[in-house]
This record gives structure tokens, C-alpha cells and sequence, in this order.
């Protein structure tokens, strides 16, 4: 079951207007095309920001989420209806054979135990071509970014139209081992109206990662700076073997 953040349909709504910034990836955009992909696998699409902006391009994108309200936020937007929108996970998939499967904006670190992890992996295996690849990001758990997740440094407010001032913050609750728990906490100030979500996210490190991969049949490719974090984040690709 997805978090509330993603679920909730009032916090899916107003999810994009509070992160409007999605220069992160373009990078993810680029790569498609130095891949020279031209079907690809969105692992937990979200509000389908990415999914759209390949469909846009002519790009075969087969968008996945576990969160309903997030899918139909994205199905609202401008190139969705190009767009096969699919709810679920990479394990609930339908036969594929794409050249590329992507995970962005840290979804990978929303498997928190070894056989949700690994059996995503197994899927996306599956959804690719052989030498298709697997592109995905994950934070470096040595820059310990949680300690940066506090309510005087996550706070922004914003001015939704047709719903009003939004205010939002994060606080970390509880950090065991490479599993960090942090609360999300969200104000409708017409409506005085509070919702709070709370999130794990596993942080892996590059070797047991690159040790996964291999598990479940992945060569690591390349393991790559996050152009727009440089130093924080790990992007790997991985290729599916002929």
C-alpha cells in the first residue's frame, strides 16, 4: 500500500505544486535517449511527470504505481492520454519487452526488506529485452541525508490555485540500521485542515546494491553522479544480458 502522501487524494493533488521543480530529470530524459530507448518502464511513475514528458517525445512509456490518487493526477495531464497508465507494481505487470526500465526520484529505496527489493528487480528483468537496460537512483546512505530532513529546512508554503496556501514540512522520527522514518506533514489553511503522512525509506549502500543486481541477473553498466546532487545521490544502470 502506497503512503499517504501518494494516496490521499488531497495531498497527491497539491504533491506536484509543492515540488514543482522537476529538473532532476532531465537527466532521466537524456539517458533514454543516449540508450536509444524507445520503450520504456516507469516503476512507480507517481504523478507521471517523467511517463509524460517521454510521451511527449514519441516515446512508448508503460507507467506503474501502487497509488490510485497519484494516477489520477497524473492522467490529467497534458500528453496522459497517450499514456497506458497501470496500477500497481513492477510484480503485478503485464507481459513486456521494453528497452528501458526506470526508477527516479528514489523509488528504490521504498523496498525496505531484501525480497520486495529483490523481487522488483526480478520484475523489471522480465519487462526488458534482452540488453535492455535498468536505470535507477538511490541516495548515498555516507552523506546521511536525513539529518537535513528537519521542519526549519524541509518547510515551503505555497499558493495553490483553487485550493490556497499549502504549507508543508518533515521531521525525521526514527532512524534503525539503514531504515529511516520521517513524518510529512501538510496544512490546508482555508480549510485548517492538517494531514500527516509517514514514510520508510531503506538506504542501501553501493556494494549491496551492485551485489543485488548481480543476485537477479543485472551487470552494473555504470554507476553515476546525480548531475543536479552531485555527491549525494548513486544513479546506476544496470544491462539485462542478451
Amino acid at each position: 500500500m502506497a503512503d499517504a502522501i501518494f494516496e490521499d487524494p488531497r495531498l497527491a493533488q497539491v504533491y506536484d505544486p509543492l515540488d514543482p521543480d522537476r529538473s532532476d530529470l532531465d537527466v532521466y530524459v537524456q539517458m533514454v535517449d543516449e540508450l536509444g530507448a524507445r520503450s520504456v518502464l516507469d516503476i512507480g511513475c507517481g504523478t507521471g511527470t517523467f511517463a509524460c514528458m517521454l510521451a511527449v517525445r514519441g516515446v512508448g512509456v508503460t507507467p506503474v504505481d501502487p497509488a490510485g490518487a497519484s494516477l489520477a493526477v497524473a492522467r490529467a495531464k497534458p500528453g496522459a492520454g497517450a499514456v497506458h497508465w497501470l496500477l500497481g507494481d513492477a510484480t503485478t505487470l503485464p507481459p513486456l519487452r521494453v528497452d528501458a526500465a526506470f526508477m527516479t526520484a528514489n523509488v528504490a529505496q521504498v523496498f525496505l526488506t531484501d525480497d520486495d527489493w529483490e523481487a522488483t528487480l526480478r520484475a523489471a528483468r522480465q519487462a526488458l529485452r534482452p540488453g535492455g537496460h535498468l536505470v535507477f537512483e538511490t541516495r548515498d546512505p555516507a552523506r546521511r541525508a536525513w539529518e537535513q530532513w528537519t521542519p526549519e529546512l524541509t518547510r515551503t508554503v505555497v499558493d495553490v490555485p483553487g485550493i490556497g496556501v499549502v504549507e508543508s514540512w518533515e521531521e525525521v522520527t526514527d532512524v534503525t540500521g539503514d531504515l529511516v522514518t520521517f513524518r510529512s506533514l501538510t496544512r490546508f489553511q482555508r480549510d485548517d485542515v492538517l494531514i500527516e503522512s509517514t514514510s520508510t525509506l531503506r538506504f542501501r549502500d553501493r556494494p549491496e546494491v551492485e551485489s543485488s543486481l548481480r543476485r537477479e541477473g543485472f551487470q552494473t553498466v555504470e554507476v553515476r553522479d546525480a548531475p543536479d546532487r552531485p555527491g549525494r545521490e548513486l544513479v546506476f544502470l544496470a544491462l539485462r544480458p542478451h
